[in-house]
């Protein structure tokens, strides 16, 4: 495969929403979680714009995707910082703003936790 094949691949990521449920998408390599949630109406909402200034883009991984999600994007200290302030958080939580598209994380399936729908006042 060329780089220019590679740049513009698809990459799958399925997001499981609690009302929703299964809703697969697709974006290119270097999009993050947030920016293709935004980008296909999905609801994670993402207060601070992807600047890493709040948790609102808290996302559950299952622990094989977790780490393969640490190997090419890991968890810096602020990120920790920020998801302390998550609800409903767990061993193998991120923000959607950290994780980046790679061909490593084609097929991707992310948990949006019921408590980060709606932080925001209508």
């Amino acid at each position: 495969m060329s780089l220019c094949t590679k740049q513009f691949a698809s990459l799958s990521v399925t997001f499981i929403d609690p009302i929703e449920g299964r809703i697969s998408v697709t974006g290119k390599e270097g999009d993050s979680l947030l920016e293709l949630a935004h980008k296909h109406n999905i609801d994670l909402e993402g207060a601070c714009g992807g600047e890493l200034a709040c948790s609102t883009c808290h996302v559950i991984m299952n622990p094989s995707w977790f780490e393969k999600a640490l190997n090419t994007c890991p968890k810096g200290e602020e990120e920790e910082d920020m998801l302390d302030l998550a609800w409903g958080l767990c061993e193998t939580s991120r923000l959607g703003c950290q994780v980046l598209l790679s061909a490593e994380l084609d097929g991707l399936e992310v948990h949006i936790p019921d408590e980060s729908e709606s932080m925001l006042p209508p």
